[in-house]
């Protein structure tokens, strides 16, 4: 009996650290993109936070506000967050789910001054993410 109790105690105290060890969570790390990043490709990790802080701009009689940033897929990078801002500024926190690539979108919007005409079609904000 004595050579069971020997036996059993560093085979439970094994499985305990091994256990463990495979339920540490990564360290996430955290990913701000802004304006600049426009046509940028970036790599994540599960469990990082992509935060999107587009801002409203004035260029050539044109004001250009923004839509939320969305995910192409959600099963990759979840949404968890979004806001607008009356000025016109949008964000969002996007986290990485799963193994995939997807992109993450915004749709300005174009509102004229006085005597100007917006273009027919407005680029949109693009960036790839990779996540593994």
């Amino acid at each position: 009996m004595k050579i069971r109790v020997y036996f059993a105690a560093p085979v439970i105290l094994a499985l305990t650290l091994t256990s463990m060890a495979v339920s540490a969570p990564a360290s996430a790390q955290h990913i701000a993109l802004t304006n600049s990043d426009d046509g940028r490709s970036v790599t994540a990790s599960l469990g990082d936070d992509i935060e999107v802080r587009l801002t409203s701009f004035h260029e050539n009689g044109l004001t250009y506000t923004w839509q939320p940033p969305v995910s192409s897929d959600s099963t990759v990078l979840s949404r968890t967050a979004s806001r607008t801002a009356p000025n016109g500024d949008a964000s969002a926190v996007l986290q990485a789910e799963n193994d995939g690539t997807t992109t993450i979108t915004a749709q300005p919007q174009c509102r004229p001054d006085k005597g100007r005409e917006c273009p027919s079609v407005a680029k949109q904000w693009k960036v790839t993410v990779q996540v593994k």
